[in-house]
């Protein structure tokens, strides 16, 4: 059940075996934007484009200040929680719950991207735990997906490593680098969570600090 405190509060700082997340801010261009553009080709092509119009976020601090700006209103609207991930202060990727939708469904969808000189260490399966613990017990959600192009074997991984249950691919899904593609759906519920989450949480985030609650 929702609670309606959830749009007033703001995210913490989480942390798990090796990592922590937090949400971005304007004193984060300068290691975003290099990570971004040393990344390009290793990322891009799994992203949906950027409109012509639009400036680049990793070139431009004002473009990037005010993806901080939507990112916040997004969070106060209660619509979707982004993080970075960092490792010993240092940024290495993203992972963002998005698409919350409350009511009858409790569903939000993560995705998340990594520096490719950070990637084989694990480090986003264990992100991917601390946002499960995240949007389960701290915001109350019911399911959580995750949707992978099926060539994306470092994404696979990511889900397969901590056991999510896969549900089948949907058709042409999301628009990536302007084409359709197809997607690899991944989820778990707040009942599979229940059961699975001390052993997932001992194993990826025994630092994660699962006892704090939304202010009343």
């Amino acid at each position: 059940m929702m609670r309606s405190r959830h749009h007033r509060w703001n995210p913490p700082t989480l942390s798990g075996n090796r990592l922590q997340l937090r949400p971005l801010n304007d004193d984060d261009f300068s290691s975003w934007s290099e990570v971004r553009l040393r990344n390009a080709d290793w990322l891009l092509r799994w992203e949906p484009l950027r409109p012509e119009y639009a400036p680049d976020p990793a070139v431009e601090r004002s473009a990037f200040v005010n993806r901080c700006r939507a990112r916040e209103r997004e969070t106060a609207a209660d619509q979707a929680y982004p993080f970075g991930v960092f490792v010993s202060g240092q940024l290495v990727g993203e992972i963002n719950l998005n698409n919350v939708v409350r009511g009858a469904l409790q569903s939000g969808t993560l995705g998340y991207w990594i520096d490719q000189a950070h990637a084989g260490n694990s480090y986003m399966s264990e992100a991917v735990v601390v946002m499960l613990s995240f949007a389960f017990d701290r915001l109350d959600l019911h399911r959580v997906e995750v949707c992978i192009v099926p060539r994306n074997s470092n994404s696979k991984r990511v889900v397969e490593k901590i056991g999510l249950r896969f549900e089948g691919t949907a058709e042409r899904y999301l628009q990536i680098a302007g084409v359709w593609e197809d997607h690899l759906r991944y989820a778990i519920t707040s009942e599979e969570w229940k059961e699975r989450a001390n052993d997932l949480l001992n194993e990826w985030a025994r630092n994660s600090p699962n006892d704090v609650a939304p202010p009343t």
